[in-house]
């Protein structure tokens, strides 16, 4: 699907306490683990011949840095996608919400968990106005979704 030419990389950036998947609150998250969602993303990602870059940080500065140098894979025409589970931050960051404007990166928002169903906190998204989609409720398989989205992102 992919020629030389067309950008081959995704991102997948996961923000606060997603390394403690598969043991917090599995009632809300489910069994799954961070390892067990990179192997669903690097499946997807093989699946259109892209590459994965896959992170996680419980730190907004290293989220902030990682949506810069996804920026730079944007300009130089690699990139195909961030993926990006802020978590937390969703609910509080306008640095992530900068850093995704001031790349211009196209970007899929991804929550879990159906946000809009749990706390009234959690309804608001500093990330969603700088997404190109947002996505929520479909348990970690959203992750995969998200990454098959991007194909339509791509020129025929």
């Amino acid at each position: 699907m992919s020629s030389s030419d067309s950008p081959s990389l995704v991102f997948v950036l996961n923000g606060p306490n997603l390394n403690l998947l598969g043991s917090r609150e599995p009632d809300i998250y489910g069994a799954a683990t961070l390892a067990d969602v990179e192997r669903l993303c690097a499946s997807a990602c093989t699946r259109h011949g892209w590459t994965l870059d896959f992170r996680q940080s419980n730190h907004e500065g290293d989220l902030v840095d990682a949506i810069h140098e996804a920026g730079r894979a944007h300009a130089a025409g690699r990139l195909v996608g961030v993926v990006l589970n802020a978590g937390a931050y969703t609910h509080t960051s306008v640095a992530l919400l900068d850093a995704i404007k001031g790349t211009s990166i196209p970007l899929v928002e991804l929550h879990i968990s159906n946000v809009f169903a749990r706390e009234a906190f959690r309804h608001h998204s500093y990330i969603s106005p700088a997404a190109r989609a947002v996505m929520c409720g479909w348990g970690v398989q959203g992750y995969a979704m998200a990454i098959d989205g991007m194909a339509s992102w791509q020129p025929a």
